[in-house]
């Protein structure tokens, strides 16, 4: 909780103080011609890319709920954008991955570029057909006073951020009772007969449920490309505790879940295989 809470706190103030600043109608204006052939979504929604790859899980997701009940995009483009939008930031992976897990800031930078990249191809490959646009078409945004802004912008991410801490507790709980039960050893005693580490397959497991704890899981281990794909691989699906942290922004809404597990799993696997595809032809 000591490094959940400075960390992302300013990151949920910022995102929303931005969209009640009028961020996401200035700049999808730009992004609208892009999105749109590459996406098939609005400027606007596309914007939560930009959001979630510099902020971090689950800041894409909050975005797009702000946008959502702004009535900035519909239901239906919301889920289509939280197939690709809802991703990690560049602080994790050049900190708490580069430096503390395999002492190496160009290889966290190598997973960070690895882990945008796959979001974008996520994005290409799920894209519905033809050239979609947002549900219900936008009213022109007025932009709130800046003491306005800020003060629902902290108003709001408080009750953001206990869900975050909530759902992280849970998980920690979860994956430790799993370890106490002897779960985690046995399914690691059965990854080795596939010729994975047995410390590798533990920390895999455990980021399955809690991405934290299972980057955690890692430190201590050689850096190889495999524990790097892994690694890549982990942050690419999020963990569970990630994706109920999602699914509680939109309670209130109906908005599908399944794009946004599809598009985990294959960020997660594009990710696996551009690192070791990348660190087969260099060494970091």
């Amino acid at each position: 909780m000591e490094l959940i809470l400075p960390s992302l706190f300013p990151f949920f103030v910022v995102s929303g103080l931005l969209s009640r600043l009028g961020f996401p109608a200035w700049l999808g204006q730009r992004l609208a011609p892009a999105a749109r052939r590459l996406f098939g979504v609005s400027g606007e929604g596309a914007t939560a890319l930009v959001v979630g790859l510099c902020g971090g899980y689950p800041l894409g997701a909050a975005y797009l709920a702000q946008l959502l009940r702004a009535g900035r995009i519909g239901a239906e483009e919301c889920a289509r954008l939280l197939a690709f939008c809802n991703n990690s930031g560049p602080a994790f992976f050049l900190g708490a991955i580069g430096a503390g897990v395999f002492h190496s800031p160009g290889l966290g930078l190598l997973l960070y570029a690895s882990h945008a990249l796959s979001a974008i191809l996520t994005g290409l490959l799920l894209r519905r057909k033809g050239n979609a646009g947002p549900d219900i078409p936008p009213e022109p945004e007025r932009a709130l006073p800046f003491a306005r802004a800020l003060s629902e912008a902290v108003g709001q991410a408080i009750p953001a951020l206990l869900n975050v801490c909530g759902f992280v507790v849970c998980f920690t709980v979860f994956t430790a009772l799993l370890n106490v039960n002897g779960f985690l050893d046995a399914f690691a005693a059965l990854a080795g007969r596939f010729g994975c580490p047995a410390k590798t397959a533990r920390a895999a497991l455990t980021g399955f449920f809690e991405l934290g704890g299972g980057i955690g899981a890692l430190r201590g281990l050689p850096r190889t490309p495999l524990n790097a794909a892994f690694a890549a691989a982990l942050v690419g699906w999020g963990g569970l505790s990630v994706h109920f942290q999602t699914l509680a922004l939109f309670a209130d809404r109906d908005v599908k879940s399944a794009p946004h597990t599809a598009g985990r799993l294959l960020s997660a696997l594009i990710s696996f295989c551009l690192v070791c595809g990348a660190l087969s032809l260099i060494s970091i």
